[in-house]
């Protein structure tokens, strides 16, 4: 057993169906990699009654029937799992790489960034596409990655109005994360691109893209490569790419 995962963890009541498992106060990748092990561990035991597994940043949301589990009975059981944490040295990478169009009306705000920063557009382009980003939650709208390990150089403060509408598929940073909005919304976030995939898609087999511990790695395409792909996307015939590997 990992000492540092000892005792960790705290149960909290989430109405009558549901508790949270909380690991400390920080958002870090130690405290979200031991989230996702709880959750494979409570999916490994088959637990009676748990319908639903929902991690965060550094919860899991344990969702419950109480016809078939009391709260005090699954409380002691995932108290029990989580003494029994174990963080594999070398896990499985699922990283989906993300076709990005940087700056012109895709990302109006790329420019800005620019001043703010000090950083040339390529620059710009070479950091944001040059991250592997941990997907730590989904959540505001279906599909929405909050995406973790912005390099701090083009972090930028949200906008102080938000804007009415942003088109779905727009890449935006906001503070220190970068994500793309799944669906036409509003929002406040600086918009430095556009992806032609559907971030969700109600059609689709999958209709979420990504999920919580996944990584996305963007890549830069010209606007021509853009709708290029869009129109694969539109007529289903675009394979995702997704590479898989072990990280140490």
């Amino acid at each position: 057993m990992n000492d540092e995962i000892k005792n960790t963890v705290r149960i909290l009541r989430s109405g009558d169906q549901a508790l949270i498992a909380e690991f400390g106060n920080e958002i870090s990748p130690f405290i979200n990699d031991q989230v996702h092990s709880l959750a494979s561990q409570i999916k490994a035991a088959s637990v009676p009654g748990v319908t639903e597994l929902v991690p965060a940043f550094r919860s899991l949301l344990v969702c419950f029937d109480p016809a078939v589990i009391a709260y005090e009975r699954l409380k002691a059981i995932i108290l029990d799992l989580s003494r029994n944490l174990e963080l594999s040295e070398s896990q499985e990478k699922r990283t989906i790489c993300v076709p990005c169009c940087y700056g012109g009306h895709f990302g109006p705000d790329l420019g800005v960034l620019e001043t703010y920063s000090g950083l040339s557009r390529d620059e710009i382009i070479a950091i944001h596409s040059g991250t592997d980003y941990r997907v730590y939650m989904l959540g505001f709208l279906p599909g929405f990655a909050y995406l973790g390990g912005l390099n701090e150089r083009i972090a930028m403060p949200r906008l102080d109005t938000p804007r009415v509408k942003i088109p779905k598929g727009s890449v935006g940073i906001g503070g220190n994360q970068t994500g793309v909005y799944p669906l036409d919304s509003p929002g406040g976030w600086r918009l430095i691109g556009s992806t032609p995939l559907d971030f969700y898609d109600p059609a689709r087999e999958e209709p979420i893209l990504c999920y919580a511990g996944d990584f996305i790695r963007f890549y830069p395409v010209t606007s021509a490569d853009y709708y290029d792909i869009r129109r694969m996307v539109t007529n289903r015939t675009w394979k995702l790419e997704i590479e898989k590997t072990v990280s140490q």
